[in-house]
């Protein structure tokens, strides 16, 4: 009987993102879910992408905290042309559902990507579709090369793995290579991005990377700008 209700809850969230998904696909907007563990820098890296994509696309972000609207106020300040925090007030995790009122008033033509900062959680997130185009997994070295092994699904659900604060690897008994390794071996097509938010090491070439996903998702043509932005608002 457990298993019937959990499958009942993934279908019925698969039907709401499909429909998130559609709509999405209507205005041409590329959606990313950003999911990492918590303290891996999943903020950090937006306010990082938010600057140095400043001027060259719209980017909306929909924060997912269990309680407080800190890091949608972060991004707001980092330039974010549309923010919304969703507090899920002890759920591990967004979902379809939680993502379609947010969209319902949302001019999606004013922006070029949006991003989905997950609850921080390496296992819930993964399970739970939200319409997106790309699943991005964040991943931190000082958590250890050993997670991709015993955290599968995330790494496997996720398109492109991003591995944050690089330059701590001095200071730590963790090897890069063995990191990757870990990864491709749960996932062998996943894309690999290395990056320091601290320093802004790898930033660049992730930055031109999404920017090339968003021409791919407007049909190989530059972002067009409206005079008009996406409304701005921080609701927790």
């Amino acid at each position: 009987m457990k298993v019937t209700v959990v499958q009942d809850i993934l279908d019925a969230n698969r039907r709401v993102s499909k429909a998130n998904k559609l709509r999405f696909d209507a205005h041409r907007l590329l959606v990313i879910n950003l999911m990492s563990s918590p303290g891996a820098g999943k903020t950090s890296l937006l306010e990082r992408l938010l600057k140095l994509l400043r001027g060259k696309l719209r980017i909306g972000v929909i924060e997912g905290d269990i309680q407080t609207s800190l890091d949608a106020e972060r991004v707001e300040r980092a330039g974010a042309a549309f923010t919304h925090q969703i507090n899920t007030q002890g759920a591990c995790h967004l979902d379809g559902n939680m993502i379609a009122p947010v969209i319902e008033d949302l001019d999606l033509d004013a922006l070029d990507l949006l991003v989905v900062e997950n609850v921080g959680n390496l296992v819930c997130p993964a399970e739970f579709d939200i319409g997106e185009d790309l699943k991005v997994v964040l991943f931190a070295v000082t958590e250890g090369e050993d997670k991709p092994r015993k955290y599968p699904l995330m790494f496997r659900e996720s398109q492109v793995m991003v591995v944050n604060k690089i330059d701590l690897l001095p200071h730590l008994d963790t090897s890069l290579e063995a990191v990757h390794r870990a990864a491709l071996q749960v996932h062998p097509g996943i894309r690999l991005f290395d990056v320091s938010c601290r320093t802004g090491e790898g930033l660049p070439a992730f930055a031109e990377w999404l920017g090339a996903e968003v021409a791919r998702k407007r049909g190989d043509r530059k972002p067009t700008r409206k005079k008009r932005g996406a409304r701005k608002r921080t609701n927790a």
